[in-house]
C-alpha cells in the first residue's frame, strides 16, 4: 500500500496546504486591522461633527448669515455696507490650565458685560463654549493674548462693516449681535443681499453719498445753532422718485448700535429712529402749497386776483382762526401764500369743501403710510370726523399729520408738471423712472411753481433765495400734538423747497424738532428762522454737483402774478415772528 492509498499526503502537498492556511490566517488579519482603521475613522468623524455641531451650536447661524452677503453702495459706487473678516473671542471652560477664579476676575476686567461671579460660574460649569465678544477689536484681541490662556480662542467670523461711519445709518441699517439685520435697507434687502442668484453683486442705493453728507451737515449745524433735540431732511429727485439724501439727527453708527441710549420718550425718540419716514407731525403751513393746488385744479380758484377777508380772525363756532403775523386786510391769492395766511386759506378751502379735500388728499396717500422701502413707516393721523372746522385747519396743517417723505412726495408732483411718482431708495437704470399716476394738470403745476418762487421772493421763504437757483418754497411752524394734547413748547418747523423753479429738477425738505429762540432770532424759533436757513445751505452746496449751475439769466415767469401782489408804499422794517 502506498502512502496515496494510505490518506497520507505527500510532503509536497502538505506544504501546500501550511500554505493556505498561512494566507488566509494574513487575509483574516487584514481583514481585522481594516475594520479597526475604518471604526478609528469613524469615531474621529462623529467627534468632528459633534464639535461642529453641538459643542459650538451658535457659530453656524452668524456664518450662514452673513458670509457670502454682498454690499451695499450709493449710487455712485461708494460703498456703504461691506462684509469683512472679523474676529470673535470665546473660551471653552474644560480647557482651562490656570486659576479659574482669577481669570474670572480679568475676564470682568476685560469683558464687563459680566460680573465676576457670572465668569466664576461660567469657568466651574458645564458649558463647553463662550462666547466672550463678538467682532473684537484688535486692542482686545491683544489684551487677551497677554494673558496667555490657550483657552480662549480666536473664532474667524464674517462681519458687516459700514465704512462711512454714521452717514445714512437710519437708511442702511444694521445687524444685531447673531448676523441678523435688524432694520434699513439691510433688512429690506436680506434675501437680495445673500441670494446665489444675485451672485454677490453690489446693490446700489439711490442715495447720492455727496448730497447726504451736504444734508447731514446741515441739519447738525441748524440742530446745534438752534438747540433743536432732532431733525430730519430729504433730497428727493421729482422726476424719477429717487431719494438722493434722507437725514435724520440725532445719528448712531451702524458699526456699534448698542451704544445708543435708548429712552421711552414718545417725543423724542433714539438715534436709530429714522424721523423722515416714522415721524407723522402735524406740518403747518407747508400744507398751504397743497391746498391752493387743490383749488386751482378744481376750479375754486381761477382768479388770482380775487380777494379774501383777513382783516379780522375767523370765527367759526367756538373756534377761532387767526394769522401768526396778521396784514389785517382783504389779501389775493398770492398775498395770502406769500404772507402764510390761515384765514385766508381757510376761506378758501371752505370754498373747495370736505369731499374734495379728503379726495386730493387721498390721491397724495396722506391717509396711508408712506410708500417706500424702509420699515417703521409712520402712520398718518387722518381726521376721525370733517367737520367744517376740520375743513379749514387741514387746509393749512393742522389737525392732520404726516411724516416728512409723505410732504416730499407731494411738493415733488405738485412741481413736476403733475404726476405723483413711488419715491424709492433703490438707484434706478437711466430713463426707468415709474410712470406715475397724474394728481393735477401741467398748468396748475405751473401756477404753483409760480406761488412758491413769490414766497421765496417776496413773502416768508425771502431768505432761502439763492442767486441763479431759482428756488421756490414754504414754510411751516407747527406744535407738536401728544395724545390729543398740543405741547406750546414743543415745536416742529419746516421748510420745504424745490430748484430751480424754471424747470424743477428736486424737492428739499428739512423739518427741525424742537427748535430755541436765541438771540440772533430775537428769540423766535419759527420755521424761518431755523429749518429754511438749513435748506438754503444744502441747496447752495448741491446744486452745482447735481449739475444745476447758478443762471441769473434764468427764472420762471410770475409777471401775469405780480399785478395781485400787494406792494406797500413803506416797508416795514420792524423785526416779525415769521412762519
Amino acid at each position: 500500500m502506498n502512502a496515496t492509498a494510505a490518506g497520507l499526503a505527500p510532503p509536497r502537498d502538505r506544504a501546500l496546504v501550511k500554505t493556505n492556511d498561512s494566507v488566509h490566517v494574513a487575509h483574516y488579519r487584514l481583514m481585522i486591522l481594516m475594520l479597526l482603521f475604518a471604526l478609528m475613522v469613524g469615531v474621529i468623524a462623529l467627534r468632528l461633527l459633534y464639535l461642529a455641531v453641538f459643542d459650538a451650536p451658535d457659530r453656524s447661524p452668524v456664518v450662514s448669515a452673513i458670509g457670502p452677503r454682498a454690499d451695499i453702495t450709493d449710487r455712485n459706487g461708494v460703498v456703504l455696507a461691506a462684509t469683512i473678516k472679523g474676529i470673535s473671542l470665546a473660551i471653552r471652560p474644560p480647557r482651562v490650565i490656570g486659576d479659574k477664579d482669577r481669570l474670572a476676575v480679568e475676564l470682568a476686567r476685560l469683558f464687563p458685560g459680566r460680573s465676576v461671579d457670572d465668569y466664576r460660574r461660567i469657568l466651574h460649569g458645564r458649558r463647553k463654549f463662550v462666547y466672550l465678544e463678538r467682532g473684537a477689536t484688535p486692542a482686545k484681541i491683544h489684551a487677551v493674548r497677554l494673558l496667555g490662556e490657550p483657552a480662549i480662542e480666536e473664532v474667524p467670523e464674517p462681519k458687516r462693516f459700514y465704512p462711512q461711519g454714521t452717514m445714512a445709518a437710519q437708511v442702511i441699517g444694521y445687524m444685531d449681535i447673531g448676523g441678523v439685520p435688524v432694520s434699513g435697507m439691510e433688512a429690506f434687502l436680506d434675501k437680495r443681499l445673500t441670494s446665489a442668484a444675485n451672485g454677490g453683486q453690489p446693490v446700489a442705493l439711490s442715495i447720492d453719498s455727496r448730497v447726504q453728507a451736504a444734508l447731514e451737515s446741515a441739519i447738525r449745524t441748524s440742530a446745534e445753532k438752534y438747540l433743536a433735540v432732532g431733525g430730519a431732511g430729504v433730497v428727493l429727485d421729482v422726476h424719477t422718485g429717487e431719494v438722493l439724501a434722507m437725514a435724520s439727527l440725532p445719528v448712531f453708527n451702524s458699526n456699534a448700535p448698542g451704544l445708543v441710549p435708548v429712552g421711552n420718550d414718545p417725543l423724542r425718540p433714539d438715534a436709530r429712529y429714522n424721523r423722515a419716514v416714522s415721524s407723522v407731525y402735524e406740518l403747518g403751513s407747508t400744507f398751504k402749497v397743497v391746498t391752493m393746488a387743490n383749488a386751482i385744479e378744481h376750479g375754486v380758484i381761477t382768479d388770482f386776483g380775487k380777494r379774501y377777508d383777513a382783516t379780522a380772525p375767523l370765527q367759526v363756532g367756538a373756534f377761532r382762526i387767526k394769522d401768526d403775523h396778521p396784514e389785517n386786510r382783504w389779501m389775493s391769492v398770492p398775498d395770502i401764500l406769500i404772507h402764510s395766511s390761515n384765514i385766508g386759506t381757510a376761506r378758501i378751502s371752505e370754498e373747495i369743501g370736505p369731499e374734495r379735500t379728503q379726495a386730493f388728499f387721498r390721491q397724495l396717500g396722506f391717509d396711508r403710510p408712506v410708500d417706500l422701502e424702509l420699515g417703521a413707516r409712520g402712520k398718518p393721523l387722518w381726521p376721525g370726523y370733517w367737520a367744517r372746522t376740520t375743513v379749514m385747519t387741514v387746509a393749512y396743517g393742522h389737525g392732520i399729520a404726516v411724516s416728512q417723505m409723505h410732504l416730499a412726495n407731494a411738493y415733488a408732483a405738485l412741481v413736476n408738471g403733475g404726476i405723483l411718482r413711488p419715491a424709492t431708495m433703490l438707484k434706478l437704470p437711466a430713463g426707468q423712472a415709474p410712470q406715475g399716476k397724474r394728481i393735477v394738470s401741467e398748468q396748475t403745476s405751473f401756477r404753483i411753481r409760480q406761488l412758491m418762487r413769490l414766497v421765496v421772493e417776496e413773502g416768508t421763504g425771502r431768505g432761502a433765495n439763492i442767486p441763479g437757483l431759482r428756488v421756490g418754497g414754504k414754510t411751516g411752524t407747527a406744535e407738536k400734538n401728544l395724545n390729543g394734547r398740543y405741547i406750546h413748547s414743543s415745536l416742529v418747523t419746516t421748510f420745504a423747497a424745490a430748484f430751480p423753479m424754471d424747470a424743477p429738477r428736486y424737492v428739499v425738505v428739512v423739518t427741525m424738532d424742537e427748535p430755541k429762540g436765541i438771540p440772533e432770532t430775537y428769540g423766535f424759533r419759527t420755521a424761518a428762522w431755523n429749518a429754511l436757513p438749513a435748506v438754503k445751505n444744502v441747496i447752495a452746496r448741491i446744486g452745482p454737483l447735481l449739475g444745476v449751475i447758478p443762471d441769473p439769466s434764468k427764472d420762471i415767469d410770475v409777471s401775469d402774478l405780480m399785478p395781485f401782489v400787494y406792494k406797500p408804499e413803506k416797508k416795514d422794517t420792524g423785526v416779525h415772528a415769521i412762519d
